[in-house]
C-alpha cells in the first residue's frame, strides 16, 4: 500500500507537471485601434491592413526587421551589378501559397508588373517607378533591371505594398488574403476582429502561436479594461493616456515605449483657399504649440518635429524652430494675408485617439489667433474616401506611418495638393543617387523646403506605447514599418 501511494503521488506530480506544460497558451488576442477597409496590402493605403497581414500572411522579396534593417524573405539572397541597375534575386525553394499553389519566379514577375502597371491600384506605386523590366530567369531566379541606380530599392521591396501575391488569388485578397507567410487567414468578423491561424506548411521557421486574433478597439476607454481583465493580451500601440502609470505599476504587464515612423501632422489642403496662401499656412504654424499638443495627445511621449521626417533617421534635421509658437506673429501674418478677423474652416478627425485629442487642442490654439474650426469626427472609411481620395477637406490630423516617406510631397494629385518644382527636383535627384552622404544632403534640402513652405502643421513623431502580458516575448519595441509581426511571438510559460 505504501509503495502504491508513492506511485500514486508520483503520478499526480507527473500529471500536474504535464498539465502545467499543456496550459502554456498558444493563442493571442491583440488589440488594434482601426479596422482595415480590406486585407490586401497591395491595393490600399491604410496602415491598418499591414498591421494585420505584413510578415504574418504576406511576404516580399525582402522584409524590414524590428531594427529597421532590410532582411532576406522570399529572396534568400541577391546580387547587384557594378552599375547598380540590375538585381538578381535567388528565391527560397519549396515555398507554397496558403491555397497550395506553388511560389516561383513567375509570381514575383506577376506581382511587380501588376504594381507597376498603368492601371495599378497600389497606393505606393512610386516604389516601383525605377523598375524597367522583370525577368523570370528560371523558377528560383528573378532579374530586376532598373532605369537608374536606386539606393532605396531593397528597402522598397520590403514594404507591405511590395509583397508577393499569386495570380490565382490576387483578385480576392481583399476579402480572403492568400500569402506565403507563417499564418493563414481564418475569419473576419466585420466590426469585431480578424483571426489568423498557423500555416501547417510554412517554408521557414514555424510560428510558435497557433492562433492570433486582432480585435478592433478604437476607444481607449474600452482598451484599458480589456487589458486589465485579460480579454486582450497585448495592445502593441496603446493610446493609454492617464492609465499608463497603472500598467507600469502592475507586474502582470510589460510597458515598452518605443518609436514609430509616424509623422503626425495637421494635414492642410494647399489647393483650397485660404490655405493656398503661404502666409496663412505660416500663421497656422506659428499658432501651434507642439508641447501642449504632445502632452495632451501622447501623455508627453511624442517627439516634436518641424518637417516630415523621423528623428530616428540619420538624415533628420531639427527644424522645429522654423516657425516658433508666436500668437502675435500669427495674427500679423493673417492680417497681411487679408484675414484681419480670421476665418472659419473645418477640421476632419479620424478615430485614433491621438487625432481626436490633438484636434481639440489644435482647434483651441487656432481659435486664439482668429481661426475658428468646426470639428467633424469621421470614421476611418469616411476619412479614406473624403480626405485621402477625394481631397474634400480643409484640415485634418493624421499620422503617416510609412517609413521614409517624404517623397509623398512630390506626388501629383496627392491629398495635400502641394506643388513645388524645386522640391520635385530634389526628389528626382534623390531617386537617382546611391551615395549615402549625397542622399543625406538631399534629404536635408527636402526637409527644409517643406518646412519653410509650411505645407502642413508638423506636430510630433507618434510614439509606440506597447502594453502586453509580461509572459509574452517577441513583440516589437519600435515600429520601423507599420506591422504587428507575430513571427517570433511566444508565451514564456
Amino acid at each position: 500500500m505504501k509503495r502504491f501511494a508513492t506511485m500514486l503521488g508520483a503520478a499526480a506530480l507527473l500529471l500536474a507537471s504535464g498539465s502545467a506544460s499543456l496550459s502554456a497558451r498558444s493563442d493571442i488576442v491583440l488589440g488594434v485601434v482601426l479596422e482595415p477597409p480590406h486585407l490586401d496590402p497591395t491595393a490600399g493605403a491604410a496602415a491598418a491592413i499591414d498591421e494585420i497581414v505584413y510578415a504574418n500572411v504576406f511576404e516580399g522579396l525582402t522584409r524590414i526587421g524590428p531594427d529597421g534593417q532590410v532582411r532576406p524573405a522570399l529572396a534568400e539572397s541577391w546580387e547587384i551589378s557594378d552599375d547598380g541597375t540590375t538585381y538578381t534575386f535567388t528565391l527560397q525553394k519549396g515555398v507554397t501559397f496558403h491555397d497550395g499553389t506553388t511560389f516561383d519566379a513567375d509570381d514575383v514577375k506577376f506581382s511587380l508588373e501588376r504594381a507597376m502597371a498603368e492601371d495599378s491600384t497600389n497606393a505606393q506605386k512610386v516604389l516601383f517607378s525605377a523598375i524597367d523590366t522583370v525577368e523570370a530567369v528560371d523558377p528560383t531566379t528573378v532579374k530586376v533591371r532598373l532605369k537608374h541606380p536606386q539606393g532605396s530599392f531593397l528597402n522598397n521591396m520590403g514594404w507591405g505594398d511590395a509583397v508577393i501575391v499569386a495570380p490565382e488569388s490576387a483578385a480576392t485578397n481583399k476579402e480572403h488574403p492568400v500569402g506565403t507567410g507563417p499564418f493563414m487567414f481564418d475569419d473576419w468578423a466585420r466590426g469585431a476582429s480578424v483571426t489568423l491561424v498557423k500555416s501547417p506548411d510554412y517554408w521557414g521557421e514555424p510560428a510558435a502561436l497557433e492562433k492570433a486574433e486582432f480585435r478592433f478597439i478604437p476607444d481607449a476607454a474600452a482598451a484599458v479594461p480589456a487589458l486589465l481583465s485579460g480579454d486582450v493580451h497585448a495592445f502593441p500601440n496603446l493610446q493609454a493616456g492617464d492609465a499608463l502609470p497603472q500598467f507600469e505599476a502592475d507586474p502582470r504587464f510589460e510597458v515598452v515605449i518605443g518609436v514609430t515612423e509616424g509623422e503626425t501632422i495637421l494635414a492642410t489642403n494647399n489647393g483650397r483657399k485660404p490655405f493656398d496662401q503661404l502666409k496663412v499656412r505660416q500663421a497656422i504654424a506659428h499658432a501651434l504649440d507642439r508641447d501642449d499638443i504632445i502632452l495632451g495627445a501622447t501623455s508627453g511621449n511624442g517627439v516634436p518635429i518641424g518637417s516630415h521626417f523621423s528623428p530616428a533617421n540619420e538624415a533628420y534635421l531639427d527644424l522645429t524652430d522654423t516657425y516658433p509658437h508666436d500668437v502675435e506673429k500669427a495674427k500679423t501674418l493673417l492680417t497681411e494675408a487679408g484675414y484681419p478677423d480670421g476665418f472659419t474652416a473645418t477640421l476632419k478627425l479620424p478615430p485614433p485617439p491621438y487625432a481626436r485629442q490633438a484636434g481639440e487642442i489644435v482647434a483651441s490654439q487656432l481659435r486664439a489667433v482668429g481661426i475658428d474650426l468646426e470639428i467633424i469626427p469621421v470614421e476611418w472609411a469616411q476619412w479614406l474616401e473624403q480626405v485621402f481620395t477625394n481631397k474634400d477637406y480643409d484640415l485634418t490630423i493624421i499620422s503617416h506611418t510609412e517609413p521614409n516617406d517624404i517623397n509623398i510631397y512630390a506626388r501629383e494629385d496627392y491629398y495635400f495638393n502641394y506643388d513645388n518644382p524645386a522640391f520635385d527636383a530634389v526628389m528626382e535627384e534623390l531617386e537617382r543617387t546611391a551615395d549615402p552622404e549625397e542622399r543625406k544632403a538631399l534629404y536635408g534640402q527636402a526637409q527644409r523646403i517643406i518646412a519653410e513652405d509650411a505645407v502642413n502643421g508638423f506636430l510630433f513623431q507618434l510614439p509606440k506605447v506597447g502594453v502586453w502580458d509580461a509572459r509574452l516575448e517577441g513583440l516589437w519595441e519600435n515600429l520601423p514599418i507599420q506591422a504587428n509581426d507575430l513571427t517570433q511571438v511566444r508565451w514564456t510559460d
